[in-house]
C-alpha cells in the first residue's frame, strides 16, 4: 500500500501531480521482484518534518533525510517492511540532478528495497552500490543514491 501525506514545500506540491499512486505501485512491485525481496512494502509519501521525526524517533538523528526502510520482525509473515520517503527532499534532488520528482522517488524507493534486502552501503565493500547500479540500469533510472554520493559533484 502506498500513502501520500502533502508535502510542505511549494516545489514538491508543484511537482506532486507527476506521481501516480498506480504506477508507483506498479513499480514498487517490478522492483521488488528484481531486488528478489519476498513479502509486502508499505510506502509512506511525505514531509520532511515527518521523516525528521521518525527519523530521531527510530534512528536517533534528529533531522530530515530522503527516504527510510524499516524492515519488518522476522514474526510479521508476509511483510517486509515499510518505507518512508520525504517528498521535499526528492523534489530538491530532482531538481538538483536535472529529473523529474516521479523519477527520483523510483530511485528512492529502489534504495528502500535494498536496504529491506538487507544491504548496507555503510558497511559493505560495495556490493550494494554495485547492485543499485545494476537494478538501476535494468529498471531504467537516472543515477541512484550511493552512486551520488560518492562521485562528482554534490555531497549529501
Amino acid at each position: 500500500m502506498i500513502n501520500i501525506e502533502p508535502p510542505s514545500s511549494a516545489l514538491a506540491l508543484d511537482a506532486l501531480p507527476t506521481i501516480s499512486k498506480s504506477g508507483l505501485a506498479r513499480f514498487l512491485n517490478r522492483a521488488r521482484a528484481a531486488v528478489r525481496l519476498a513479502g509486502d512494502v508499505q510506502v509512506l509519501l511525505t514531509s520532511d518534518a515527518e521523516i525528521k521525526r521518525l527519523n530521531r524517533s527510530f534512528r536517533g538523528k534528529n533531522k530530515a533525510t530522503d527516504v527510510l526502510s524499516f524492515p519488518a520482525p522476522a514474526e510479521i509473515d508476509g511483510l517486509a517492511g515499510d518505507l518512508a520517503v520525504s517528498l521535499d527532499t526528492a523534489a530538491r534532488q530532482a531538481a538538483e540532478h536535472g529529473h523529474g520528482l516521479r523519477d527520483e522517488v523510483r530511485i528512492l524507493l529502489l534504495h528502500g528495497l535494498l536496504h529491506l534486502a538487507g544491504e548496507d552501503h555503510e558497511t559493505d565493500s560495495g556490493e550494494m552500490a554495485r547492485r543499485e547500479a545494476a537494478l538501476r540500469r535494468e529498471l531504467r533510472l537516472p543515477n541512484g543514491l550511493i552512486e551520488r554520493s560518492s562521485g562528482p559533484g554534490p555531497r549529501r
